[in-house]
């Protein structure tokens, strides 16, 4: 008992060590980076503000979710606080200005945290199809895999393909140097990551998951985490030649031999640092590799920085 106790207290005194790190650094550094004071007049139709005719997919600065669909997962009050990393609807998302979102399924369809679970498959679809109706130049990453430790549903692929149909943008290493525009009515990159069944082929309409690259490491501690997505980073090429998408997250993840482990508690040790970690990326001279950045808990702010660096980018300021 005593072992385990002084471990406690080592891991509190890191954590809080990690945190005064994060916030000397945006102290001492700031969060300015070009586009940083951008406010999307519209954060529903952000891209379309942005010029669909000339905005390239390769320069866009993608704000993401991470376990987008799990808002109403568990139980309130009870098991929730373990397994939720977004309070918003998958619609509500998207309309805030979210463009790529992460959503974990099981064997029956519904969508999942580990061993938790919310609604069905069918809601996400639901929600992604009502904003692309409401909406005419968006372009959204829609990340769809099986959850660790779980089958894959039967036949998920027809499944999406059928549900989204004309709004599938079909895999073509091309698409990353084209224009929104180029690619419209078409709307959805649908990346489907099975566990054991196969993997969408060459020219299908959905892409497989060697398109949307990361690098997780699952600590709860926010320097460590905040470190690593700077050097992973830093060893992707440029964005501009990137035959395909690389994501960062934002996040920390709650560690089962630690006594906090509500999602909401340990993601705060880094969620306030977006800012911070784009304006690093330009000090170390790594800003052109961002593209996909996600988060838990999504805010307008987060948006907003995502889409300030697009804006410079597309202005040729950064």
């Amino acid at each position: 008992m005593g072992a385990l106790i002084s471990k406690q207290i080592q891991r509190y005194k890191d954590v809080k060590t990690e945190k005064k790190a994060l916030a000397d650094l945006k102290q001492s550094c700031g969060c300015d980076f070009p586009g940083c004071d951008y406010r999307p007049p519209d954060r529903k139709n952000w891209m379309s503000a942005l010029n669909p005719d000339k905005l390239r997919i390769n320069q866009i600065v993608w704000p993401g979710t991470h376990d987008s669909a799990t808002n109403k997962i568990g139980i309130p009050l009870i098991t929730r606080p373990f397994a939720q990393c977004q309070t918003l609807s998958i619609y509500d998302q998207l309309s805030a200005g979210a463009r790529a979102l992460d959503i974990r399924v099981q064997e029956d369809r519904r969508i999942c945290h580990g061993i938790l679970l919310t609604y069905s498959i069918d809601v996400v679809i639901a929600d992604v199809r009502k904003f692309l109706h409401e909406t005419q130049s968006e372009i959204l990453i829609l990340e769809i895999r099986t959850e660790f430790g779980h089958a894959d549903p039967p036949d998920f692929d027809q499944y999406l393909r059928d549900q989204l149909g004309d709004y599938l943008i079909r895999h073509d290493d091309r698409v990353f140097e084209r224009t929104i525009a180029d690619l419209l009515p078409r709307r959805v990159i649908c990346v489907w990551n099975p566990r054991e069944a196969a993997a969408p082929a060459a020219g299908d309409p959905l892409w497989n998951g060697g398109y949307l690259k990361d690098n997780w490491i699952n600590t709860d501690k926010p320097w460590t985490k905040f470190e690593s997505n700077l050097k992973k980073l830093g060893e992707q090429p440029a964005a501009a030649g990137r035959r395909y998408f690389y994501r960062v997250e934002n996040t920390v993840t709650p560690q089962a031999d630690n006594p906090i482990v509500w999602v909401k508690v340990v993601t705060s040790r880094i969620r306030p640092y977006a800012r911070t970690f784009i304006a690093q990326c330009f000090a170390r001279g790594i800003s052109d590799r961002l593209q996909i950045f996600s988060t838990d808990f999504i805010d307008w702010d987060f948006v907003d920085a995502c889409v300030g660096l697009t804006s410079a980018r597309f202005e040729g300021k950064a």
